[in-house]
């Protein structure tokens, strides 16, 4: 490595360690002072550095980040009050929140609660920045069982994969089958979402069952099946947004130099945790590509 690459290393490093404190502090105050400590920068420069990096001002990165956070938790946690998701995601009271809520989504956080618009919101919210490079990933080769599973299929837009989590999350909580606490939970990925039309696009939520499910339930859930066998998998831990990124690096970089070739079954996803519980920082995510025999 060159002094070149040294240096940008730890810039880069540094600049990560301030959006993981921020990533885990939203519900303190946020000074500038304080996060060019946590960077190791000036605090004259901090400012201009975070904006230079990221793309925007630290200020506004903070309040979006906030305001994502909220939003899945508007979602995902219906029996939450708006009042204490203000509170946890770093507002001082419930007035500032729905302010800040509505001038950026146009709608109020009740609003977008009974009818969250995720195309509108994903126009209005940034994706989550990615400044650190990837280590090597560690791939190993497993073999599973089947696994069975209870499936709810999403075609249409990938901005709209969370109107489609949503309902799942509905179907395991009123029908008590598959409790997201004790069985697993899964994506299955047949189709690529740079290289197909948004609206023939399909995605798979899935989650572990016991037995089977009755399939005459309104939510469209249905029984399936993950087949076992030989997988290659590598654990991401970091936002989903980067998922689609590591599986093109298992295609194009892993795969051609391994020998190895390609069950008929698509790329499937463990999810460990959720948006709505966790700073996106600490997602922990397995990535499986089947394997023939």
């Amino acid at each position: 490595m060159t002094d070149k690459q040294r240096y940008t290393a730890n810039y880069q490093k540094r600049i990560t360690q301030v959006l993981e404190y921020i990533d885990s502090h939203l519900c303190e105050p946020l000074l500038l002072e304080s996060l060019s400590k946590v960077a190791h920068f000036s605090a004259f420069h901090f400012h201009r550095q975070f904006t230079a990096c990221i793309g925007i001002p630290p200020g506004r990165y903070i309040q979006l980040l906030r305001l994502r956070y909220a939003s899945y938790r508007l979602a995902f946690n219906p029996e939450q009050k708006i009042t204490d998701i203000a509170l946890e995601t770093g507002f001082t009271h419930s007035e500032s929140f729905s302010r800040a809520f509505k001038q950026v989504f146009g709608v109020s956080p009740g609003e977008f609660r009974r009818q969250p618009e995720w195309q509108s919101w994903h126009s209005q919210m940034p994706a989550a920045p990615q400044i650190r490079r990837e280590p090597d990933m560690q791939i190993a080769i497993v073999t599973l069982p089947d696994i069975p599973v209870a499936m709810l299929v999403h075609q249409g837009s990938p901005e709209t994969i969370n109107q489609t989590a949503a309902r799942f999350v509905e179907w395991r909580k009123t029908s008590g089958y598959s409790p997201v606490r004790r069985c697993r939970t899964f994506g299955i990925a047949p189709d690529d979402p740079h290289n197909c039309d948004p609206q023939q696009f399909r995605f798979m939520i899935a989650g572990e069952v016991s037995a089977a499910i009755p399939e005459d339930n309104e939510f469209g859930v249905v029984n399936s099946v993950i087949p076992g066998g030989r997988c290659a998998t590598v654990r991401h831990q970091g936002s989903h947004e980067r998922l689609t990124a590591l599986a093109q690096s298992l295609y194009r970089d892993w795969l051609p130099a391994s020998g190895e070739t390609l069950r008929d079954f698509p790329l499937w996803f463990h999810y460990h945790n959720f948006v709505h519980e966790v700073a996106e920082h600490q997602l922990v995510t397995d990535i499986f590509l089947p394997l023939n025999d």
